[in-house]
């Protein structure tokens, strides 16, 4: 008798067993993005001044000697900003929305978002006296507190990794390219 509960207990155990089940159906294959979408992304990419990512990451990857790295550069300069929208959007549509994408699209064309952008690439180290606070306009403390600028900044903050990284592998398709 019990030797059958075992056996019975075994058989109920490999049956139930994920080594014994089906294997799961392969994931769906992303969907195209739609138009819009792509769009939307594109236009944000172009209010970041992403081929300046682009060409950061190309300046701060290893190469085998300095010659190579200022080809690699060379290249990304023959390569106009809006034929890099373009090869970046499609990859980041999956990390970064469509809304996100329109909203801070919209705050990036703002002046306030056009002066960030500005000083993210262009100032250099900024003296900032103990206690001092930069002054910020009433409209822009404002904005920056809609839930909508919100949701995006942070949607599009935990994107930075993968627009690196989509970066970085566009540097490596360039640097295949012949030009």
């Amino acid at each position: 008798m019990k030797f059958a509960a075992q056996l019975v207990f075994g058989l109920s155990l490999a049956v139930a067993s994920p080594v014994f089940a089906a294997a799961p159906a392969p994931a769906a294959p992303l969907a195209a993005p739609n138009a819009a979408h792509l769009k939307a992304v594109q236009d944000l990419l172009g209010a970041m001044q992403i081929e300046k990512v682009v060409k950061g990451v190309a300046a701060r990857s290893r190469y085998p000697n300095e010659a190579q790295k200022q080809a690699v550069l060379a290249k990304l300069d023959t390569i106009p900003p809006a034929e890099m929208y373009q090869r970046l959007a499609r990859a980041l549509t999956g990390a970064i929305s469509a809304e996100t994408a329109i909203e801070m699209y919209r705050f990036y064309s703002t002046p306030y978002g056009k002066q960030l952008i500005y000083r993210k690439y262009n100032a250099g180290a900024q003296l900032i006296m103990p206690g001092a606070t930069k002054a910020v306009s009433p409209e822009e403390k404002k904005e920056r507190k809609r839930p909508a600028y919100v949701k995006a900044s942070q949607e599009l903050d935990e994107a930075e990794p993968v627009i690196e990284h989509e970066a970085f592998k566009l540097v490596q398709l360039i640097n295949k390219e012949k030009r």
